[in-house]
């Protein structure tokens, strides 16, 4: 079966979740292979990659978004301007769990009710022993009441990181698989400075 790239030529993931759950951690993960254990506040960051997919250019731009709520607005536009959505909670911290579930009721207000692709991330598996949020518990929510995936990762430890970039390209309808050298890691994430507009940084990849 052959596959077809989508009539855009980009697709726009977010990545939202109460503060401190390492939203920030799987993107720098991901795009640098680098972990940072201290956390730094994030306003609102997007990365842009030029990947080629089917020989065709595609831009994946992965939008990082602020744990506070304190920026309804800047919230509400990115779930807007979005495609598919990493919704991360922390596995050592039960409100956070909860904060996924409030943000699941926004995407589907702000969507409609569409149905738009959703990935829920219970990220920090590393830290079992202060697990809060049972897997199963987890699990049973998202994937047999949501009908979403999910999964859990560690930013630390480069766990399951890829799939849920994967993951999410495949929900958003984007052809072809992430595989382990689809990156050149060069990219450098920016320091944050507070309240100003989104700092967009670019670089390559290849899907196939």
């Amino acid at each position: 079966m052959s596959l077809v790239v989508k009539e855009k030529n980009h697709v726009r993931l977010v990545f939202l979740g109460a503060a401190g759950v390492g939203k920030t951690a799987l993107i720098r993960r991901f795009l640098t292979d680098t972990f940072e254990p201290k956390h730094r506040r994030t306003v609102e960051e997007l990365h842009s990659k030029e990947c080629e997919v089917s020989g065709a250019q595609v831009r994946v731009e992965i939008l990082d978004t602020s744990g506070s709520y304190s920026f309804p607005a800047m919230r509400k536009l990115s779930i807007q301007n979005s495609d598919a959505f990493a919704l991360v909670y922390a596995v050592d911290d039960a409100e956070s769990f909860e904060s996924v579930k409030s943000l699941r009721e926004e995407i589907l207000e702000v969507k409609e009710h569409k149905s738009p692709p959703i990935v829920v991330v219970g990220n920090k598996a590393d830290n079992g022993v202060e697990r809060r949020v049972p897997v199963e518990e987890a699990l049973s929510l998202v994937e047999l009441d949501w009908n979403s995936h999910f999964m859990e990762t560690s930013a630390k430890n480069n766990e399951n990181v890829l799939e849920v970039f994967r993951e999410l390209l495949q929900r958003a309808n984007l052809p072809g698989q992430l595989g382990p050298a689809l990156c050149k890691r060069r990219e450098t994430l920016p320091k944050e400075r507070a309240l100003r507009p989104p700092i967009n940084k670019t670089n390559s990849c290849s899907l196939s």
